[in-house]
């Protein structure tokens, strides 16, 4: 990650102070549970806790490291320094590098995940206020990108409002399984470290102990993790996309919102272009970046090998703290997005009532006229619209055979918007009413 596209809050977890302070909390807890369990000295166990204000020289570990070729030991050799050696001589008794490794990973990747949680909840009330705010703004709806029938701004939001609630049920159930430490050992048989001591250790980090670990924490469970930090950054794309041709000059219909001494173009200035969710997009991309690698971390051999750290080191502090700043960007630009209702409707009316056509097939249908002719009849006088500009009302009052099943009123009928919009306040009590929305 770089500073242009980080927060604060996320990209603390992932600081070195962050990560030590984490992994003396495991040292420390675990030295009372052996204490407890009359395994070490109880003094042993206090002496470490009493280093608990120290602040860990980074340099200082680095530069241990250099030599050791090995982080925890570097760590391990510098907190002996600051504890003495004597009172730390139980520190990671029966434990091993991946005891402290995998379960400090884990705590960081639940701590992300409360924050893109709260992301996710600031985005879902913007959506849900715009979506309100536009239930009734009409504007065509489109397929293959071309006018379809109408539809709301409003029913827009709620769509994206729904997705993005099932995205927040998602990143619950992925907070969940990433909850897990261990505290089991070499191999993790517990053969020199009793297991009382990984319960204790987890309670107090706020994990379950991993029913099983081997010399590592599985990692089907951070597959998962980061496999739907992907599918909330691809639901972020799909937002993005569409306010980005929704602010095409063509189409218009909304813009993201262009400050005071805003510029848009270093050579031309009249531009202003759609900047920000074109930037969700490419982080949508980088976001989904971490998935395929996280995938393949699954496979290790045997008990354990690193294959997966060095990857693991890269893609979670980037992949959440990318996901956080996507977030929080994406909730400004729906709250700051700008709407153009009355564009909306002359897009729709572009072509004459043209996309009223569904209707006046159903009708013809009705009134006995066969499916096949039906279509024929519309298509036909549809055409003439598409390609010669005509009004499609005033061609099917001039078109006998439509005149022969339809009258002059009931043709009428069929272009009036709110058959429509009928049904709106039904689907957004399926979206808002419903109880995980609220």
């Amino acid at each position: 990650m770089i500073p242009r596209y980080s927060r604060p809050e996320m990209t603390a977890i992932w600081s070195p102070e962050s990560k030590f302070r984490i992994w003396f909390e495991i040292e420390a807890h675990a030295g009372d549970a052996m204490a407890d369990l009359g395994l070490i000295p109880r003094e042993n166990a206090e002496a470490v806790w009493r280093a608990k204000d120290a602040e860990f020289d980074i340099a200082r570990i680095d530069e241990i490291e250099r030599e050791t070729k090995h982080d925890v030991i570097a760590f391990l050799t510098h907190l002996a320094e600051i504890v003495g050696s004597a009172e730390a001589r139980f520190v990671h008794q029966g434990l091993t590098s991946s005891d402290v490794l995998d379960t400090t990973l884990n705590v960081q990747l639940t701590r992300a995940a409360d924050i893109l949680i709260a992301d996710m909840d600031a985005l879902l009330a913007a959506l849900k206020r715009r979506a309100l705010e536009h239930k009734d703004t009409l504007r065509i709806g489109r397929s293959h990108g071309i006018h379809a029938e109408p539809t709301t701004l409003g029913l827009t939001f709620a769509r994206f409002y729904a997705e993005m609630d099932r995205n927040r049920n998602r990143l619950e159930k992925a907070r969940w399984e990433v909850a897990t430490g261990a505290v089991s050992g070499a191999v993790g048989t517990f053969a020199n470290v009793d297991p009382r001591v990984e319960e204790h250790v987890c309670e107090k980090l706020g994990l379950r102990p991993e029913p099983i670990s081997t010399q590592v924490i599985p990692r089907d469970r951070h597959a998962m993790f980061f496999a739907t930090l992907g599918v909330v950054a691809s639901s972020i794309e799909n937002v993005a996309t569409e306010i980005r041709h929704m602010q095409r000059t063509e189409v218009l219909e909304a813009e993201e919102f262009f400050s005071a001494g805003q510029k848009g173009s270093s050579a031309m200035p009249h531009k202003r272009n759609p900047v920000l969710t074109e930037n969700l997009t490419g982080l949508a991309r980088l976001i989904r970046s971490a998935v395929t690698p996280a995938l393949e971390n699954v496979a290790l051999w045997h008990e354990r090998d690193i294959s997966h750290s060095s990857v693991e080191r890269g893609i979670a502090p980037d992949a959440t703290i990318h996901l956080d700043f996507a977030l929080a960007r994406l909730t400004n630009v729906i709250d700051r997005l700008v709407v153009y209702p009355d564009r909306m409707l002359e897009n729709m009316n572009r072509y004459r009532g043209l996309v009223m056509s569904q209707r006046v097939l159903l009708a013809l249908t009705q009134k006995g006229v066969s499916r096949e002719d039906a279509y024929r009849l519309v298509q036909r006088n549809a055409m003439k619209v598409w390609e010669e500009g005509r009004d499609f009302q005033t061609e099917l009052l001039a078109d006998a055979d439509v005149r022969a099943a339809l009258s002059e009123e009931e043709i009428a009928e069929k272009f009036d918007t709110a058959y429509h919009t009928a049904h709106v306040d039904t689907i957004f009590a399926r979206v808002f009413d419903a109880p995980e929305a609220n």
